[in-house]
């Protein structure tokens, strides 16, 4: 009988992305690499707990969930959330940041400094800059400020990060213009919290770390996965990754798969380039869903 493996997800290392299974394995995702994968026939999804904890009853969650964790687990996960507002009194400091994701999608955000730009490439920020440093309720203050000011969000959906990847300028110049420019307008803006430290503009650009960077060698995708099912299967050459998704050469054709959709159930390998799961295409800027196909 093959080997079930449970997904932890995926994260970012210095050395690129990496997937994460329980009981401490991992798999780094070079391009290339084949990824293939099948969920057992008559399997279920169970939530993944919260906060480093088992989910007690082990409930059952929806395929095509991203969080995979049920509606106890979900509220105890974000009780201690920065991005959630409900923790005030973290002593670190914090640093706010422009980021972007593909002409007019734009958003402002905080994070940690800590952890550097690992934020920033687990959200798929084709590009970024730090906006200025300070506690964290000073940056969330400036991060309110600048939302009203500039017009930007603090979140954008992955779908419409995905509907934009395979357009994107291939000259990196074009790519930071717009974040230099509202770089420039935030930082002549008055009502900064004094004990915000600003910094100068310096555009970081990740298309090449996630493989979109050249867009004669990119292709574009059909679709994306739109949850994954019990005897269902998906793989083939890892074409790119960005944020949380996978961009894989399958037999259908080059197919997006978001692995927080992974993560509660049991999978086991596959071969070939499968794509026996359900597919949609992409969502307009403005929300609007294509039929599955």
């Amino acid at each position: 009988m093959a080997q079930a493996w449970k997904c932890a997800g995926l994260r970012w290392s210095a050395e690129g992305p990496v997937l994460r299974w329980a009981g401490g394995r991992s798999s780094a995702l070079a391009r290339g690499r084949r990824v293939a994968f099948a969920v057992a026939e008559g399997g279920v999804r169970t939530c993944v707990g919260a906060r480093g904890n088992a989910c007690p009853l082990r409930a059952a969650v929806p395929g095509r969930s991203t969080g995979a964790r049920c509606e106890e687990c979900a509220r105890l996960d974000r009780a201690h959330s920065v991005a959630a507002d409900t923790i005030a009194d973290d002593p670190q400091p914090y640093r706010v940041y422009l980021a972007w994701f593909g002409p007019g999608l734009v958003k402002v955000g905080i994070t940690a400094r800590a952890r550097g730009a690992a934020r920033l490439l687990e959200q798929g920020a084709v590009c970024f800059s730090w906006l200025g440093c300070g506690p964290l309720m000073a940056a969330r203050r400036t991060e309110e400020l600048l939302r009203a000011a500039l017009g930007v969000p603090d979140r954008i959906p992955y779908a419409h990060k995905r509907a934009v990847r395979a357009a994107l300028p291939g000259d990196q110049a074009e790519r930071t213009a717009e974040i230099a420019e509202l770089h420039a307008r935030a930082v002549a803006l008055g009502g900064w919290p004094e004990s915000l430290t600003p910094e100068p503009f310096e555009g970081v650009d990740h298309a090449d770390v996630f493989g979109i960077g050249d867009p004669d060698r990119f292709p574009a995708a059909v679709g994306e996965v739109a949850e994954l099912v019990a005897g269902g299967a998906i793989g083939g050459g890892l074409v790119a990754a960005a944020g949380p998704d996978l961009h894989l050469a399958t037999e259908r054709g080059v197919v997006v798969l978001d692995t927080r959709l992974m993560t509660g159930w049991e999978l086991v390998a596959a071969g070939g380039d499968p794509c026996a799961v359900p597919v949609r295409g992409f969502r307009e800027a403005a929300g609007v869903q294509d039929g599955l196909f």
